[in-house]
């Protein structure tokens, strides 16, 4: 039987059960705490020298990470799956606060992983229409790179709506909990373009400067050597912009529903102003497609936001 020691508060007081010396609870030992950290910092830091070498130009990336037989696993295809799972694994932890079930979450993955993949082939297809005229045995060819992020919006908004019209879910939560999770796993994807050499902006000589190989430069920059790395932009602005949606939605002031609004303001204005770097050809008054698009998708998501906070002022 453990041994159990007494003592008196006070005079008059009752005795009171305390814990001997052998059960008193353990300390917990730091070193899980600082192996963990110095893991984490290592792993930080190989990183980083990794990207530094790869911007120089002293290392020289394959976008084929394997190739077995029949079987090719590129850079792109695995960093866009490393998007979609951290980004599902972010919206099933905050399901529960919004009332949704993680079922739910499991089940608008596997239906908008292959919807969300159509939408962003046929938004980049649509958008170089005279190219795959041409080339018509391309427009499959996804794991060459070409996806637009505006097709997987519309294509994911209609799949989230028939789910929820279908389970009697409520479409605003389900729009909170997905688009923060969208827009981390655009951070991790355009890593991806990285990788398979794309997605650069216009020649600089800015300390951050991205090299890239004379076969992935366009013509009539082949004397050039570094250039902009937009995808870094993006991939920073993103998850900032993630962070900030995800604490605003647990703000008081926020309504259920902020999420695509904000969402529409927060990706469009960080896509206009990349765009400014990207190589493009201007659609008119010197600013790009993408640019023009950036814009009226900015001005709706501002717009909804006013009105919803408006009404409810």
């Amino acid at each position: 039987m453990p041994s159990q020691a007494f003592s008196k508060d006070r005079p008059g007081s009752a005795w009171r059960r305390t814990a001997s010396p052998r059960n008193a609870p353990r300390a917990h030992s730091p070193w899980p705490v600082v192996v963990t950290w110095v893991v984490g910092l290592a792993v930080a830091g190989l990183f980083i020298f990794t990207v530094a070498q790869l911007f120089a130009g002293r290392w020289q990336v394959n976008p084929v990470l394997l190739h077995w037989g029949p079987f090719t696993l590129r850079w792109y295809g695995l960093l866009i799956a490393t998007g979609l799972l951290v980004g599902y694994s972010l919206a099933e932890a905050t399901a529960p606060l919004y009332g949704i079930s993680r079922d739910h979450i499991f089940n608008l993955l596997l239906i908008l992983t292959p919807v969300g993949l159509i939408g962003a082939r046929l938004g980049f297809v649509i958008q170089n229409v005279p190219y795959y005229w041409q080339h018509p045995r391309q427009i499959i060819a996804t794991w060459e790179g070409g996806l637009s992020i505006h097709g997987v919006l519309a294509a994911g908004l209609l799949g989230v709506l028939v789910y929820a019209q279908m389970k009697r879910l409520s479409l605003a939560s389900l729009l909170d909990i997905s688009l923060p999770a969208l827009l981390v796993g655009q951070a991790i994807g355009r890593w991806g373009n990285f990788l398979n050499q794309e997605v650069f902006g216009y020649p600089t000589n800015v300390p951050w400067k991205m090299y890239v190989p004379p076969q992935s430069r366009p013509l009539e920059y082949l004397n050039q050597s570094f250039f902009h790395p937009v995808f870094l932009y993006e991939s920073i602005w993103n998850f900032g912009s993630a962070i900030f949606m995800l604490w605003y939605l647990r703000q008081p002031q926020a309504r259920r529903g902020d999420g695509l609004p904000m969402y529409l303001v927060l990706y469009s204005l960080g896509r206009f102003w990349v765009e400014f770097f990207r190589i493009g050809v201007p659609y008119w008054a010197n600013l790009t497609l993408a640019q023009w698009v950036s814009l009226l998708l900015m001005a709706a998501g501002g717009v909804a936001l006013w009105w919803r906070h408006r009404q409810w002022a």
